[in-house]
């Protein structure tokens, strides 16, 4: 969060990238550092996914973080 809170004050495009376990965090966290980053989240758990599992959830969520990163406002 803190990078993209950095990118963003450089006028740098950011979004993070989480698992839905983390989402009240990241919410708590955005707030508390007073910015409203782009999010996309990816289903929970990934650490004990396979390769083609992990490969899967990258190819669902490439459309939703390209489109995140290049929105305007």
């Amino acid at each position: 969060m803190h990078d993209i809170a950095e990118f963003e004050s450089r006028s740098i495009p950011g979004v993070g990238v989480a698992s839905t376990e983390f989402v009240p965090a990241a919410a708590a966290q955005a707030k508390s550092l007073g910015i409203d980053p782009k999010m996309v989240f990816v289903p929970h758990p990934i650490q004990d996914r396979t390769d083609e599992e992990l490969r899967a959830l990258a190819e669902d969520a490439v459309e939703r973080i390209v489109e995140a990163i290049t929105a305007r406002g």
